[in-house]
C-alpha cells in the first residue's frame, strides 16, 4: 500500500467516523477477497426479513432502508473485487424522524480477510483501520552463536518464520587444553625451553603441514591454569639428542589434541582417546608409539600457548595449538550456523513483494558478523535499516526488537517522503526554476503539462482535484503526511509543490 492508497483510507475512515446512529441502526458489511457476493446480497436479504422484529418503528425503518440501499448497491457488482469490498449505509440525518440513507463503498488496495455483517451506532471500521497499519512490512532476525529466530513485522503484529539452534560451541577459559608447566618445548638451533620460561613473542619449532617441513613460528599468547591431568607415555625413537628428559612421557590435560597417524591419514585426537599402539608425529615426523595412557586425579600447574601456526612440539611430540584450532572451530560451526539462518532468510524475505526494510538485532558482536558478512543477498542487505543491542535471540528477542526500533520504524515508513521533500528542496535552492509551490502555480503548471512529481500535503484541500490533473499529464503524486518536519515545510508552502520537466515563467 503507497502513501495515496493509505491517505484514501484513512480519508474514508475519517468521514465515516463523524457519523453516529441514534439506535443500533447503521450496517457495515465486509466481503472478503474470493468470496461470492451473491451469497452476501442473499443473506442481506434474510436480515432484511429479521429487521421486521425490531419493536422500535423509526430504527426498524432505518434498518430496512439501510439494507435495501446495500443489497441495491451490491447488484451494481458482477462479482466481488479483486480485493474484496467494504460497504456502510445507514441514516445520518441530523433531525430526528427525518431519513437521510447513505451508502459508501471502499475496495481496498490489499486483500481484506474478514467477512461481516454488523448493525450498530456507529460504522465497524476496525478491519479499514488495520489495514491502515499493514502497508509496512518488515524483515526481523534475532541471533547470537546459540540461536536465531526470524519472522515478520505486519502492522502490529508480530510472525515468527522460523527459529534455530546451533551447534556451535561455547566459549571456554583461556588455558583451555593445556600441558604440564615443566614440558620442554623445541626452539631454534636444535634447543629447548620448558613451557614455564617461555615468553611471548619467543620463536620455537612447529610444522607445515601444507609445504610438509618444519618451521619456526612465534609464541602469541601464554595461559597459565590448575587442571587434572593423564601421562602419557610414549616411545619408539631416540629424542636424547633434542630433548633432556628423565623419561618419554607428556602431562596433558583430557581434551588436549593430538595429531595421530590413521592409515595413511593425519587425524586429531583429544588426549582421552588416546590408546596403546597410537602412531603419533615427533620431530621430523618420525611415528612415536603411545606404550600408555595413565589417568591420575593429581591436579597440576599447565600451560596453554597460542602459536601463529597452531601447532608445536612438546616433548618431542607435535601437538595441536589449542586455542587456535578451538577459535577456528568456533567460527566454521557459526558460518555453518550463519548460512542455516541466511537460506530462509534469503528465500522468505524476498518472497515477500512488501517488505520496507530487515532489522536485525542480538547481543554481542553476532548481529554484526552475520549483517556484514556474505551470507544474506546483496538485494536484502539494501534494506537493513538498523542493527539493535537486544538481550534474547527467541520469540521474546523479536518483541524487544521491535520495541527497540520504533525509531528505525517511523524513519523507515516515512522514507520516502523525506526523500522526495528533501529533493524539492534541494532544487528550490540549487535549481529553483525547476520547482513551483503554491496552489494557483502548481494547477497551472499542471495545465500546461510541465508537472513531472507532485507532492501534496494532507493538510491541502483539493487533494483529489490536483491529484485528476496530474494523474491526466502522467506526472508521479506524492501524498506527504503532516507528522514530519518535512511535511509540515511543505505544509507551510501552501501544501502542495511540483517538481517542474521544464522551467516555466508564470
Amino acid at each position: 500500500m503507497d502513501s495515496k492508497q493509505q491517505f484514501k483510507i484513512r480519508k474514508f475512515v475519517n468521514e465515516l467516523k463523524q457519523y453516529r446512529g441514534r439506535h443500533t441502526e447503521f450496517v457495515s458489511v465486509y466481503i472478503p477477497a474470493g468470496y461470492d457476493i451473491i451469497k452476501i446480497i442473499q443473506h442481506l436479504s434474510q436480515e432484511q426479513g429479521t429487521a421486521s422484529n425490531i419493536q422500535d418503528k423509526t430504527t426498524r425503518l432505518n434498518v430496512q432502508n439501510s439494507l435495501e440501499r446495500m443489497i441495491r448497491h451490491l447488484r451494481l457488482y458482477p462479482r466481488t473485487p479483486e480485493n474484496g469490498l467494504a460497504s456502510f449505509a445507514g441514516n445520518i440525518a441530523s433531525q430526528e424522524g427525518k431519513q437521510d440513507i447513505q451508502i459508501w463503498s471502499i475496495e481496498p488496495p490489499v486483500p481484506l480477510g474478514v467477512r461481516m455483517y454488523r448493525c450498530d451506532q456507529t460504522f465497524v471500521l476496525g478491519p479499514l483501520e488495520d489495514m491502515m497499519q499493514i502497508n509496512e512490512v518488515y524483515g526481523l532476525i534475532v541471533l547470537d552463536n546459540r540461536e536465531a529466530t526470524i519472522g515478520f513485522l505486519k502492522g502490529k503484529s508480530i510472525q515468527i518464520i522460523r527459529d534455530f539452534s546451533s551447534s556451535v560451541p561455547g566459549k571456554v577459559k583461556v588455558g583451555g587444553w593445556c600441558l604440564e608447566s615443566t614440558t620442554s618445548v623445541l626452539i631454534p638451533n636444535n634447543n629447548s625451553t620448558e613451557l614455564i620460561y617461555l615468553n611471548k613473542g619467543d620463536n620455537l619449532i612447529s610444522y607445515d603441514f601444507k609445504n610438509k617441513k618444519q618451521i619456526v613460528s612465534k609464541c602469541t599468547n601464554i595461559w597459565k591454569s590448575k587442571k587434572k591431568a593423564l601421562c602419557i607415555i610414549i616411545g619408539g625413537f631416540n629424542i636424547s639428542k633434542i630433548l633432556t628428559i628423565a623419561e618419554k612421557q607428556i602431562f596433558s590435560s583430557l581434551d588436549h589434541l593430538f595429531f595421530v597417524y590413521n592409515k595413511d591419514n593425519i587425524i586429531e585426537v583429544p588426549a582421552s582417546k588416546l590408546k596403546f599402539g597410537d602412531l603419533l608425529l615427533g620431530y621430523n615426523m618420525k611415528k612415536v608409539k603411545v606404550k600408555e595412557v595413565i589417568k591420575t586425579n593429581e591436579v597440576i600447574d599447565m600451560i596453554d600457548i597460542e602459536t601463529t601456526t597452531g601447532n608445536f612440539f612438546a616433548n618431542g611430540i607435535l601437538v595441536h595449538n589449542s586455542q587456535q584450532r578451538y577459535a577456528r572451530l568456533r567460527e566454521e560451526a557459526a558460518n555453518e550456523f550463519y548460512k542455516r539462518v541466511a537460506e530462509v532468510v534469503n528465500v522468505e524475505f524476498a518472497a515477500e513483494k512488501d517488505l520496507k526494510g530487515i532489522i536485525i538485532g542480538g547481543p554481542g558482536p553476532t548481529k554484526e558478523t552475520f549483517a556484514n558478512g556474505d551470507h544474506i543477498h546483496n538485494e536484502l542487505k539494501k534494506k537493513i535499516i538498523s542493527i539493535k543491542d537486544i538481550t534474547y535471540t527467541d520469540e521474546q528477542g523479536l518483541h524487544e526488537l521491535v520495541d527497540k526500533s520504533q525509531d528505525s520504524l517511523a524513519e523507515a515508513e516515512i522514507m520516502k517522503e523525506k526523500a522526495i521533500v528533501g529533493e524539492l528542496f534541494t532544487l528550490l535552492s540549487t535549481n529553483s526554476d525547476k520547482v513551483i509551490y503554491g496552489a494557483n502555480d502548481v494547477e497551472k503548471a499542471l495545465d500546461y503539462g510541465a508537472v513531472d512529481k507532485i507532492l501534496l500535503s494532507e493538510s491541502f484541500s483539493k487533494i483529489d482535484q490536483f491529484e485528476e490533473k496530474a494523474n491526466a499529464i502522467g506526472a508521479k503524486v506524492f501524498i506527504i503526511s503532516t507528522e514530519t518536519k518535512e511535511g509540515n515545510q511543505l505544509k507551510e508552502l501552501g501544501g502542495v509543490a511540483a517538481i517542474l520537466r521544464y522551467a516555466l515563467e508564470l
